[in-house]
């Protein structure tokens, strides 16, 4: 098939035309004297005008002849539903349907057999009126076959029953019908269904039949066979007024004629009958009607239903139900407990005060009492055996009685909205006092099985602040007293004598970051020590551990980092700790034939590498430290990997993370490094995601609830991490920094690089679009197209070494910069994401004979690297950031060059960090250099939204959401 034929397959200028016949036909008149059957044909006006019985109307399609005029040749039923070509699907369908609706109780094999007339009468459906009206629109034409009949849809009817009195005290009871606003003979009306009826006029020329829609109910089909109406005797007539009436004035629209004033319809009433068995109720609810059986609560389909009446009443019950209880109503139903006493106290009151509810209660009703009081919560910590964990004591009274904690916190669990207690009282549940006691407890359940009871771990310091609001009173035991109060804010700790062997000055943010180590030391806590890079972290580790040294502890300290950072470490304690014995392991057992233990013996520091600790797991696991230090600690963020796990496996009275950017992808990093440091701080991480993660990522959306339930856990989320997590700003050291210029310099591509550029980025968004919606699937397959989009940016050369001549502006910008920097004395580092970028610079750099140093991940010696550039040697240093954007202190430079940008802005500000810290003198000046109109500048935006983030969680700054979803990638796609 070609796509002509679909063209023709749309068009309908091919079809041959359908019309349906309609034709008024009459059963000849019955003559006992024949045996065959009587026959049906159209009536003619003459003999319409002598009998109008055993009419019926009947229809069949059409078809246009050659003459161009409707004939039945070849259009019978089971042609036109067998033609798939020569009339038109829309017609086609109609007439299917048509034919449904007409017999709708025959069979489907009967379509076949029908090769003329199908007659419309009472029982066809009442959907016919509708169908009726679709004809035009499915390309069907309605005309009489007969040359004396014609046929026409009328655009509204009206039908009622009238009732009024005759002379001698009797009643008529008669239809009347109007069509498109003019009276009709009742006489020459035939029902077709339930929802349209046809008429026909008496004409000595042609007979015009006229379909109209109407609603039929039995009582005006039955008058419409009594054109004449029915006569109520007069000694029947008042009989027929109170009893009649009201059930004909329910069933269809009824007009009192000739000053008759019939009573007004007595109206429907409730009945609820309630049958009582100790403490539990059965109940339903019923509408009566006089001389009718009892309808259930809403109601069934009935044809004598007041239904105005009825939700009148209905709103009544409802409410009163409502005012007088929180129990949810039902129409029926059995209760128990409390809510059964409830019932019995505030709902059946309430009813009985109601007009037209009648309550019949069979058994004995419960005495019961609701307690209204407010519920009183005292909590109290006792210290238990585990020094971790205390146990949590919690008393719930209401009016002086004792409520117990177990069945409390089952009904709150399984939703109830009351609790009975053994004397029989009640109360409510729906108090936020308890609402809330249960959170608090939950989250409490969440850290430990209860194997003991209700216990609270010593992480736990913010939990018990909110215990504490909630309750009535609270008596911590006094370790947890003191815990609580010292980890309540960093001020409020107490100040911690500097130990003797320490050889620097501690500014005073420094002295407070030490007083908090050497106080979660004392209680053997961990936490995260989050300051920003270059604010002396490694400084006031050393100090703990001289200060633990000194207090007499003889295990020593394990410090695990990267690679690149060990020799900061060993370096820093000879400045600043000589007294400190620093050991380094560096190599596996396999190759050095030393074991953990052997190395450990006598030292006072053990320092080695996340990759040594992966591979010796069971080594380091072995021993028992006296506190663990994972600095740069984001390298062990993800639970999933090796790393983490055997960190997590260490044994310590303390673990503390030292990082700058606790949170670089989303508040799942938080969980991971508290999950280390704080065990017993959070659940698991299933439900950090779910109490956290997902409210605060939904409160982007248009949607107060979730915006302020959102708002609120985050305020929750501050509140639990503030104890156990120290972090102080650039800001709060500015006077003690010099000052720093950052700026985005945007590049343009040459036209080439852009002709380059433009076409490949139309084909990967092209393919990227469309994975979009199983992005989890297919991440690895987007990442490598955004990854080729910037590096596509940079220079076409990283791509495909064919484009190397159409060059790189971004190269050429930087040269410019860095002859500039150069020329008025000052030093440089120049960053990138791509190793393979920096040796294009490199290359460059060599053509323009300007010296410089090298580091990434395969630089040997990179000790010998970084003191070339300290000392001199080379004005620029060329640095991936994977390699070197951590662990390194180059205050020698005073510009940074960021080459191309990444999603996580905390690896840029580490990356700058190298440079502006603790030491340098001297304006420090950063240049992002972008490509414009690329990936690169969409990248430069999602990073400005992570860092929001940062801040919302960890600086208390606003609320936004964490993830780069399948929008972020739209959007950087979208150029």
């Amino acid at each position: 098939m070609s796509w002509r034929d679909l063209v023709a397959s749309s068009s309908t200028s091919a079809h041959a035309p359908l019309a349906l016949g309609v034709e008024l036909r009459q059963r000849e008149p019955h003559d006992p004297r024949r045996w065959d059957p009587r026959t049906t044909d159209a009536v003619a006006p003459r003999a319409l005008a002598r009998r109008q019985d055993e009419l019926q109307l009947a229809v069949r399609p059409l078809t246009r002849g050659a003459r161009g005029g409707w004939v039945k040749k070849d259009a019978a039923w089971d042609d036109v539903r067998r033609s798939t070509s020569r009339f038109a699907p829309e017609a086609v369908r109609w007439f299917t349907e048509l034919f449904a609706i007409a017999r709708p109780s025959a069979a489907v094999g009967a379509f076949s057999s029908v090769s003329e007339w199908v007659p419309l009468g009472p029982s066809s459906s009442s959907l016919l009126w509708m169908h009726l009206r679709a004809a035009e629109r499915a390309g069907v034409a309605l005309v009489a076959t007969h040359p004396q009949q014609s046929i026409a849809l009328a655009g509204t009817a009206a039908v009622d029953v009238l009732v009024g009195p005759e002379s001698g005290g009797t009643l008529r009871v008669a239809a009347r019908i109007s069509v498109d606003g003019a009276p009709t003979d009742v006489s020459r009306v035939r029902p077709l269904g339930t929802g349209a009826f046809f008429s026909f006029t008496l004409d000595t020329e042609v007979i015009g039949i006229t379909i109209a829609p109407a609603t039929l109910d039995d009582t005006v089909t039955a008058l419409l066979g009594a054109p004449e109406g029915v006569e109520v005797p007069a000694h029947e007539a008042v009989e027929f007024v109170r009893e009649a009436y009201p059930r004909l004035a329910r069933r269809t629209r009824v007009t009192p004629v000739g000053g008759l004033d019939p009573p007004p319809a007595p109206r429907p009433s409730l009945r609820l009958t309630a049958a009582f068995d100790v403490d539990t109720v059965t109940y339903a609810l019923e509408w009566i009607y006089p001389g009718l059986p009892p309808f259930p609560y809403p109601a069934v389909e009935h044809p004598e239903r007041d239904t105005a009446a009825e939700a009148e009443r209905a709103a009544a019950l409802t409410l009163a139900w409502a005012g007088a209880s929180d129990l949810p109503f039902a129409a029926s139903g059995t209760l128990r407990g409390p809510d059964a006493g409830e019932f019995s106290t505030q709902i059946v009151p309430a009813l009985q005060q109601l007009d037209d509810v009648r309550v019949e209660i069979t058994g004995v009703r419960p005495s019961v009492r609701e307690l209204t009081g407010a519920p009183e919560v005292s909590v109290t910590t006792v210290p238990t055996d585990d020094p971790d964990w205390f146990d949590l004591g919690v008393i719930v009274t209401i009016e002086g009685r004792w409520v117990p904690l177990a069945p409390l916190l089952t009904a709150l669990a399984r939703g109830r909205r009351r609790m009975r207690l053994s004397d029989g009282a009640y109360f409510s549940l729906a108090h936020p006092a308890l609402t809330r006691l249960k959170e608090l407890l939950d989250e409490a359940a969440s850290l430990d099985e209860w194997e003991t009871g209700e216990r609270i771990h010593r992480h736990q310091t913010a939990l018990w602040s909110d215990f504490e609001d909630l309750a009535d009173q609270a008596e911590p035991a006094q370790a947890w007293r003191r815990l609580v109060r010292g980890l309540a804010s960093v001020e409020g700790i107490e100040e911690t004598e500097l130990p003797e062997g320490l050889q620097a000055d501690l500014r005073g943010y420094q002295k407070r970051g030490f007083d908090w180590l050497a106080f979660l030391w004392r209680h053997r806590l961990g936490g995260i020590l989050a300051d920003d890079m270059g604010l002396g972290k490694t400084l006031q580790l050393l100090a703990l551990m001289l200060h633990a040294r000194e207090r007499g502890e003889q295990r020593p300290f394990l410090v695990v980092a990267p690679t690149s950072v060990l020799a900061t470490w060993r370096e820093e304690a000879e400045r600043f700790a000589p007294g400190l014995v620093v050991r380094t392991i560096e190599a596996t057992v396999t190759k050095t034939g030393m074991t953990v233990t052997d190395a450990s013996a006598g030292a006072d520091v053990v320092v080695t590498s996340y990759a040594i600790l992966r591979l010796d797991e069971t080594s380091f696991t072995a021993e028992r430290w006296a506190g663990v230090v994972l600095d740069e600690a984001q390298f062990v963020k993800n639970p999933q990997t090796s790393g983490h796990r055997a960190a997590k496996n260490l044994t310590a009275d303390m673990t503390i993370a030292l990082t700058g950017t606790p949170l670089e992808n989303g508040l799942g990093d938080l969980w991971a490094l508290f999950s280390l440091t704080a065990p017993g701080l959070f659940p698991s991480a299933r439900r950090f995601r779910e109490e956290y993660v997902l409210p605060i990522e939904n409160a982007r959306r248009d949607d107060a609830t979730a915006s302020a339930h959102g708002a609120e856990r985050l305020a929750r989320l501050r509140r639990r991490i503030r104890p156990l997590m120290l972090r102080r700003t650039k800001e709060l050291v500015a006077p003690d920094l010099p000052p720093k210029q950052e700026q985005d310099l945007h590049i343009d591509l040459s036209p080439e690089h852009r002709a380059l550029y433009d076409t490949v980025l139309h084909r990967e968004r092209q393919k990227v679009l469309g994975l979009l919606d199983d992005l989890d699937r297919h991440r690895f397959i987007v990442f490598r197209s955004l990854t080729l989009l910037r590096m596509l940016s940079l220079h076409p050369a990283l791509i495909d070494e064919r484009h190397a001549p159409i060059g790189s502006s971004k190269l050429d910008a930087l040269l410019t910069r860095l002859t500039e920097v150069i020329a008025e004395g000052h030093r440089a580092l120049v960053f990138s994401q791509f190793t393979s970028f920096l040796s294009l610079a490199a290359d460059r750099l060599d053509a323009a004979g300007i010296a410089y140093a090298h580091l990434d991940g395969s630089t040997l010696r990179r000790g010998e690297v970084v003191e070339g550039f300290r000392s001199g040697e080379a004005p620029v240093f060329l640095i991936s950031l994977k390699a070197g954007g951590f662990g390194l202190t180059l205050t020698e430079a005073d510009y940074v060059f960021l080459l191309d940008p990444w999603w996580n802005p905390a690896a840029e500000a580490q990356a700058i960090d190298r440079v502006h810290r603790i030491g340098q003198d001297r304006h420090v000046f950063v240049y992002r250099m972008l490509a414009s109109d690329t990936i690169e500048e969409k990248v430069r935006l999602l990073q400005q939204r992570k860092s929001e983030l940062f801040d919302a969680v960890v600086d208390d700054g606003d609320l936004f959401a964490e993830s780069l979803s399948a929008d972020d990638i739209r959007g950087l796609l979208d150029l």
